[in-house]
């Protein structure tokens, strides 16, 4: 009994060591003692030489590799610090295995080939340039050669792309302080010319303020003196028809605005001022 219990752990051993299954997320290749016997790039299950063969697996999904940030030359000799993001997919199974091994070993080599490229098409943009517009086509070439020269590795290079590209920190404060000092004068020249505008407003308004009470003083003069003409002449009108009456009303005039409640006055009598108080009718 114990004899047909151990036949039968060992077959049922050899049965699990002779298959093996690929999902629809894997490639594999089957090796026997480090030789290559063959690849598998579809999902199902396979058989093997139990013990003897070996299977290695590799992803068949999109893979990342993320470059720690390093420092790159423009043409113009400015510092340029950037991280590129690198995506790739395992296209050779064999040549996979045989070049780099594992994903370890892919990102290493990948990481040495983007960062060469990249070095190299930065060194011939301007820094402006990597910044604003040209960033798109910068990054193609770069996915075009890197994509060129991976292709031995078994792996096909998706997309190459920078994450950010700025100024090293060091160098930063000094760009910074150079912005500053620009946005300053561009303040300080909008604040003089704004000065200067308003100053010039400011003489215009006085000009026209001088102009207009100018005007309004000669209107009024006129018109005071067109009054004052006009007065008179009625003067004269009701001096012409009945003098007396006019000396009189004239007088009481005075007499209204010389004698208040309260007033005194110390004249002679013979004075002209009070004619018509002594004799209501001094010409009779």
């Amino acid at each position: 009994m114990t004899r047909i219990l151990v036949l039968v752990v060992v077959a049922l051993a050899t049965l699990w060591s002779s298959v093996f299954v690929i999902d629809e997320t894997e490639l594999g290749i089957v090796t026997q003692f480090g030789e290559y016997k063959r690849s598998v790039t579809s999902p199902g299950l396979y058989f093997k030489v139990p013990f003897l063969q070996k299977v290695h697996r590799m992803e068949s999904r999109i893979l990342g590799s993320d470059a720690p940030p390093a420092e790159y030359l423009t043409l113009d000799k400015k510092r340029l610090l950037a991280d590129p993001v690198t995506r790739y997919r395992v296209t050779d199974p064999l040549r996979f295995y045989t070049t780099v091994f594992d994903e370890i070993g892919a990102k290493a080599r990948l990481d040495d080939i983007v960062n060469s490229e990249l070095r190299r098409e930065i060194a011939s943009h301007n820094f402006g340039e990597i910044v604003g517009h040209a960033r798109e086509p910068l990054m193609q070439n770069v996915a075009e050669r890197v994509r060129a020269k991976t292709k031995s590795f078994g792996i096909h290079v998706v997309d190459v792309r920078i994450r950010r590209a700025d100024l090293p920190r060091e160098v930063q404060e000094s760009v910074f302080q150079r912005m500053r000092a620009e946005r300053d004068r561009v303040a300080k020249q909008y604040r003089s010319e704004g000065e200067e505008e308003a100053a010039k407003i400011r003489a215009e308004t006085d000009k026209e303020r001088t102009i207009l009470l100018a005007t309004a003083y000669e209107t009024a003069q006129k018109v005071r003196g067109e009054g004052d003409a006009e007065s008179i002449r009625i003067y004269a009108e009701a001096f012409g028809k009945d003098p007396k009456f006019y000396a009189l009303v004239r007088s009481l005039e005075a007499y209204e605005r010389a004698l208040g409640e309260d007033s005194t006055l110390v004249l002679s009598s013979k004075s002209d001022l009070f004619k018509y108080l002594l004799d209501p009718d001094p010409a009779r």
